[in-house]
C-alpha cells in the first residue's frame, strides 16, 4: 500500500521485506511521446537564445547538451551516464514559496489533496481490507511528516525502505501547517511549500501558465553549466568551509546537528545560487518532475528532450506509481539518501504529499500564448505588480 494508506492505519507506515521485486523483472521500457506543451520536436533546430525577457522570478536556461546521470555503482538508477540536448527554457529562480501558492488558493479556492479526508474504499483497496474495517477517526485529513519521538531502540535499517518508520500521519497537517494544526505559515511564507501531492503542484501550473520541469531538464538547469559537478556549486560539499545548501548534518534519524542553520525548511534565497541563477537545487526541499519513475529509463531514454517513461515501475514497492523527485532535502545526509547530488533520483507516491517536497516550475518559448492566456497571468495584468507573480 501507499505511504499515506499506510500511516492512516497506523500500520508502522511499512511492512518491511514486503512488496519487492527485482529490475529483472521489470516489463520493457517504452518512451513517453512528447507532450505538445513541454517541448520542441527532435527535428527543430535547437533552442539555445532567450526569445524574450523572462518572466518575473524565472531564469532562462539556455539549450545545449550534457551528460546526464552516473556511472557510480553506488546508485543504479542513475545508470548509464548519458548525452542528453536539450531545447531551452525558462525555470523559477526558487521553489514555490507559501506567498505563491497562498496567492492560488485564494484566487481559485483550491483544495490541496492533505485537505481533504481520505477515501476510505481507495484506502481499504490499497490495504487489501474490508472497507468497514477502517475506523472513522482515521479517515480524517493529514500529511506525512516526521516522527520526531521514534524509538531507537526499535529501529531496523536491515531494509531499503526502512527510512519510512521514522514518518508519521499527523491529523490536520497541510500546507498551512506543515507539523500539524498548532503549526502555521505566517513566519514561512517566503519558505518553500510543502505537503503538495503532484496532482496540487500540476493544478497550480494549470493556473499558472507554466509546468513541471522534466527530471532532463530539472538536472540540466541544476548542474548551471558545470560539466562534471556533483553538486549545483561544484564538487566540494562545502565550499570555502561554508554548507552551501539546507541539508542534515549528523546521523540521520538519530542526530540533527543543524550546521547550516536550519532543522527543518529554509526562506528561498538563503543560500548562495548556481551559475544559472537558481538556488535551492541541493537540498532545502524535493521537487517534483513531470516523469514517471523507472530505474532502467536512462537505458532506453531519448537523447532529445527526454519526457520519460509511459508509466511507472519501482522494484520495491511496484504497485505504487509514482512519479520523478529531484534535489533533495533538509532531511537528506550522507549516511542515507545523498538526494542532494545533482544526479540523485528519487521518486514519489504522487498521491501524497510530505513535510519536506514541494515544486517549482518551468517555461517553454512554445508555452508562451499558453502563459498569457493563463489565470494568473489574467489575474496580473489587472491588479497591481506583486511579488507573487
Amino acid at each position: 500500500m501507499n505511504i499515506r494508506s499506510a500511516a492512516i492505519l497506523g500500520a508502522g507506515l511499512v511492512c518491511l521485506g514486503c512488496s519487492q521485486s527485482e529490475h529483472g523483472s521489470l516489463p520493457p521500457t517504452v518512451t513517453a511521446p512528447p507532450s505538445a506543451a513541454a517541448i520542441s520536436e527532435p527535428s527543430d533546430e535547437l533552442i539555445v537564445e532567450e526569445p524574450e525577457p523572462a518572466p518575473p522570478g524565472m531564469c532562462w536556461i539556455p539549450g545545449g547538451t550534457f551528460l546526464m546521470g552516473s556511472d557510480n555503482p553506488k546508485f543504479p538508477d542513475e545508470f548509464p551516464a548519458h548525452e542528453v540536448t536539450l531545447d531551452g527554457f525558462w525555470m523559477d529562480e526558487t521553489e514555490l514559496t507559501n506567498r505563491q501558492f497562498e496567492a492560488f488558493v485564494n484566487a481559485t479556492g483550491y483544495v490541496t489533496v492533505a485537505e481533504k479526508a481520505p477515501d476510505r474504499n481507495e484506502v481499504a483497496s490499497q490495504a487489501g481490507i474490508n472497507p468497514a474495517d477502517i475506523p472513522a477517526e482515521n479517515l480524517v485529513p493529514g500529511a506525512i511528516c516526521f516522527n520526531s519521538k521514534f524509538d531507537p531502540k526499535t529501529l531496523r535499517k536491515d531494509h531499503p525502505l526502512w527510512p519510512y518508520q521514522v514518518w508519521t500521519y499527523i491529523k490536520g497537517a497541510s500546507w498551512r501547517h506543515p507539523e500539524g494544526p498548532d503549526s502555521s505559515i505566517d513566519a514561512r511564507m517566503d519558505h518553500p511549500v510543502v505537503h503538495v501531492a503532484w496532482d496540487d503542484a500540476i493544478a497550480y501550473c494549470r493556473w499558472a501558465g507554466k509546468r513541471l520541469p522534466t527530471e532532463a531538464e530539472w538536472e540540466y538547469a541544476a548542474r548551471g553549466g558545470l560539466k562534471d559537478g556533483e553538486y549545483p556549486w561544484g564538487n566540494d560539499l562545502q565550499p570555502a568551509g561554508k554548507w552551501a545548501g539546507n541539508i542534515w548534518q549528523g546521523e540521520f534519524p538519530l542526530e540533527n546537528r543543524a550546521d547550516d542553520g536550519f532543522r527543518e525548511s529554509s526562506p528561498v534565497k538563503t543560500f548562495p545560487p548556481n551559475a544559472y541563477g537558481l538556488y535551492d537545487l541541493s537540498g532545502n526541499v524535493w521537487e517534483w518532475c513531470s516523469d514517471w519513475y523507472r530505474p532502467d529509463y536512462y537505458r532506453n531514454s531519448p537523447d532529445r528532450n527526454p519526457v520519460g517513461p509511459v508509466s511507472s515501475v519501482d522494484p520495491l514497492e511496484p504497485t505504487i506509481p509514482k512519479r520523478v523527485q529531484r534535489g533533495g532535502s533538509f532531511m537528506c545526509s550522507d549516511n542515507y539518501c545523498i538526494g542532494y547530488r545533482v544526479a540523485a533520483r528519487m521518486k514519489g507516491d504522487l498521491t501524497t504529499g510530505t513535510f519536506h517536497c514541494g515544486f517549482r516550475t518551468v517555461l517553454s518559448p512554445r508555452q508562451l500564448d499558453q502563459y498569457r492566456k493563463a489565470p494568473a497571468q489574467q489575474r496580473t495584468a489587472h491588479a497591481s505588480p506583486s511579488k507573487v507573480d
